[in-house]
């Protein structure tokens, strides 16, 4: 066994051997794989085994793309067998909301070229003809949908991995994980010791153990999980030909050939967690009792819709242990606040997926980034906030549901409350409804009369975030922002740590602020900051909160220097923005300060006092309307936004929550990060080349540099679409009418203030000059849309910046 390795990867299942093999494809032909017992022990060996290459994530689709092309490569490339069927796959809907999922799943398929799509009843009946169609509404086909041999595709890793050099050491259970004083770390085993750069948890079942000697705590649960195989089926054995699976996903099933029978799974609501408080060490290729009272009324779904599966007997039962995060993605990525220890744990859909991940494993530790922005798989995405009951209530909403529709801006009530802050039950007394970020609680928007609900169409809450936004900008709004992330850098280096960090140069004025990009290791936009100057030596930073731990990444990467102090106040902290034509007059009833044009100009900072309590007040509203950002200690918020509340209340102002900002900075054309800016994207495709510095270094500055002359691929737009009953939310395709692919909505919704539908977008350039026509496929169905030359709202910022007198918004 070698004593030194690239990257140790502890995990011999499907999702570890994948990593492997991409590592040693990408030139670490020195990794090595430990394994406690057989490869493909745990969860890897009984599973279904299904693939498909749709998803709701248009990356996610790319790369259950990529992994299902790459068996067929891994068989040509080593002799081992995959054991591939690629009968295709049958999606059906039901209802009026997964005939829009499919649809706009379709959409998604002609925009990169996959095969996907929508077959009549007729050719449904030829491709499966056990398949009743009764109530059935839509019927979309992937030809290349199928499944696999689980361990013929984790042999095949580990097999191409062993061509390229990779060591795989089975029954070499892992002792300990010690990082050392340079970041490097030892994995001790009792067949000896291994030093590397990076330790890879693809311990599957036994990712919470193996994390714990690292001194993580990971936000995984088992649970147990059964499908069954029937006896053989005499209309089955008579084909010539192997049918295609069955995803009827309203009926909560799945369904394909297994044999000359079929095999059926389910996630039932009645549900059963295992091993909350660990997985055992020596369990392996063990199965649980069968249990098929729990699914019973799935089956009964199933046998409607294909009645053979009701007379067949049942030739085996299969109920073994599956590993779950919170919201049953993967956790991906290295964890930020350790050096050189990466995360892959709490796969679901593995063998979709597998060569996805293992690919962009390798990029991430080779290359220093993914090719492809996955938040929504980085383990950054949780908190030490996501303890065990709150991991424990999502994992079995999340498993009970796994079929369930997940509709844009969706809020599932399951762990929650997690982190409060103190004035959440004045605003529930309010009629707030909250949302979740970063495991914080925060209003979407306020109304006593109005439940918080979601779905593709405009939602009965529509109207109350339109009266939000209308006060705004008539009047005023109160917007708790106390999520945003907020950071305090200070001392003798802070300046120096500040631009070494962004690409932007940091004020060099006491109450002047920036906006900054923080560039990525490919040279794209990787956050997006408010720098503020209070003092000589100090800085505040903001940014998106639930972004925070994502960016501990890139703090970590430029030494403080000495004397130099960088800390959160997040939790410390709350914030309010105070907006609209009339939040000077407001705000004046509170303070004595000088908030003048002349005293307290746009994009400038001072501690002030309002209403008895010290804040830190910017003159900037993400609304894009006149407005001031007031920070106070936690302690002071609750006195702060009641004096807040009720000298608003005499000018007719109110509180304003998220969903009503989202709208609001749509109409002036401002991008979020996450949504609009990604590191995916460069900065002259998102408009931002102008606040970068080349007379300075900072952070990842050679990869800008690389791709700076670089014309841009795309690039930013904003889109008017005549959409009457639903909006963009972001990831639907753009077509030109004669159907050519040219972009895609990176977030989209309705300006109330307005009266248009709107979308922000990226366009491939040259394409599509202001005002031409774009088709956006909302649902899947195209609707007309037009590029804006100008955004709608105060195009040239006389209202931010308080020039010209308020105008009545529409109504």
């Amino acid at each position: 066994m070698r004593t030194h390795a690239s990257a140790v990867v502890i995990g011999g299942g499907v999702i570890g051997c994948s990593i492997l093999y991409h590592l040693a494809k990408a030139g670490w032909t020195d990794a090595v794989l430990l394994e406690r017992s057989e490869l493909t022990s745990g969860s890897t060996w009984h599973a279904a085994a299904n693939i498909h290459g749709l998803h709701d994530s248009t990356n996610i689709s790319r790369l259950q793309h990529y992994t299902m092309q790459l068996y067929k490569d891994l068989e040509a490339e080593t002799g081992q067998s995959c054991g591939v069927f690629q009968p295709g796959s049958l999606y059906l809907a039901q209802t009026e909301d997964r005939e829009a999922q499919l649809r706009l799943q379709e959409a998604k398929a002609r925009r990169y070229g996959m095969n996907f799509h929508e077959v009549s009843r007729d050719e449904a009946e030829r491709l499966h003809p056990l398949v009743d169609y009764t109530g059935v509404r839509c019927i979309m086909f992937e030809p290349d949908g199928g499944n696999v041999d689980p361990s013929g595709v984790t042999n095949a890793y580990a097999v191409g991995a062993r061509q390229r050099g990779a060591e795989i050491h089975r029954f070499t259970p892992v002792t300990a994980t010690e990082q050392q004083p340079d970041g490097t770390w030892i994995v001790r085993t009792e067949k000896g010791d291994i030093r590397t750069p990076w330790v890879v948890n693809a311990a599957g079942l036994w990712a919470r153990e193996v994390g714990a000697m690292a001194g993580l705590t990971l936000p995984l649960m088992p649970t147990e999980h059964q499908y069954f195989v029937t006896e053989t089926i005499p209309e089955i054995a008579a084909m010539e030909r192997r049918l295609p699976s069955v995803a009827d996903r309203d009926g909560e099933y799945y369904l394909r050939q297994e044999g000359k029978g079929l095999l059926v799974g389910a996630y039932e609501r009645d549900m059963r967690f295992w091993a909350e408080e660990g997985t055992p060490p020596g369990f392996g290729h063990e199965l649980f009792a069968d249990d098929l009272e729990r699914i019973e009324e799935n089956m009964l779904r199933a046998i409607d819709r294909v009645p053979v599966v009701g007379t067949a007997g049942i030739k085996r039962v299969i109920n073994g242990p599956m590993i779950w995060s919170p919201d049953a993605a993967v956790l991906f990525g290295p964890v930020p606040e350790l050096s050189g220890y990466f995360c892959a744990c709490g796969m679901i859909p593995g063998f979709s997926q597998s060569g996805g991940v293992g690919r962009l494993a390798a990029e991430w530790m080779v290359e220093g980034e993914p090719s492809l922005d996955l938040f929504a798989w980085d383990v950054a995405r949780f908190g030490a906030w996501a303890g065990k009951a709150f991991t424990k209530a999502r994992v079995a909403d999340q498993y009970a549901h796994r079929f369930k529709i997940h509709f844009p801006g969706e809020e599932r009530e399951a762990g929650r409350p997690v982190r409060l802050r103190p004035v959440h039950a004045m605003q529930a007394g309010m009629g707030a409804k909250f949302g979740l970020n970063y495991g914080w609680e925060h209003p979407l928007f306020f109304d006593e009369t109005v439940q918080d609900s979601a779905g593709f169409a405009r939602q009965p809450w529509w109207d109350a975030v339109g009266r939000e936004c209308r006060m705004l900008r008539g009047r005023a709004g109160i917007i708790d922002i106390s999520n945003f992330a907020k950071y305090r850098v200070a001392g003798p280096g802070a300046e120096d740590w500040l631009n070494a960090l962004f690409a932007n140069r940091m004020p060099r004025e006491v109450g002047r602020s920036c906006l900054t990009p923080l560039i990525g290791k490919r040279g794209g936009v990787a956050g997006d900051f408010t720098v503020t100057r209070l003092g000589p030596e100090e800085f505040w930073v903001l940014g998106g909160g639930a972004a925070e731990r994502f960016h501990q990444r890139f703090f970590r990467a430029v030494p403080l220097p000495e004397g130099t102090t960088f800390e959160s106040l997040t939790e410390a902290t709350c914030g309010f923005n105070v907006a609209g034509p009339e939040a000077r007059n407001l705000l004046t009833r509170l303070t004595n300060a000088d908030l003048s044009n002349e005293a307290f100009p746009f994009f400038r900072s001072a501690r002030i006092t309002v209403a008895g309590v010290e804040v830190v007040a910017i003159r900037v509203s993400f609304t894009g309307d006149l407005g001031w950002e007031l920070h106070c200690a936690e302690g002071d918020q609750v006195a702060l936004y009641t004096a807040l509340l009720e000298a608003g209340r005499a000018l007719g102002a109110g509180p304003v929550g998220s969903r009503a900002l989202m709208s609001l900075r749509l109409e002036k054309g401002y991008c979020s990060w996450g949504r609009d800016y990604s590191p995916e994207y460069w900065p002259q495709e998102s408009g931002l080349a102008g606040l970068i510095r080349r007379d300075k270094e900072f952070l990842n500055k050679d990869a800008w540099l690389r791709i700076e002359a670089n014309a841009p691929r795309e690039e930013m737009v904003l889109l008017e679409i005549d959409a009457t009953t639903a909006d963009a939310s972001g990831s639907e395709p753009i077509f030109l009418p004669d159907g050519t692919p040219v972009g895609q909505v990176s977030s989209g919704g309705y300006g109330h203030t307005v009266g248009k539908s709107l979308a922000l977008a990226y366009l491939k350039v040259g394409r599509v000059a202001p005002g031409e026509t774009v088709h956006v496929a909302i649902l899947g169905r195209p609707h007309s849309a037009r590029r804006l030359a100008e955004p709608p709202f105060d195009p040239s910022g006389l209202r931010l910046r308080d020039l010209q007198p308020a105008r009545e918004p529409a109504e």
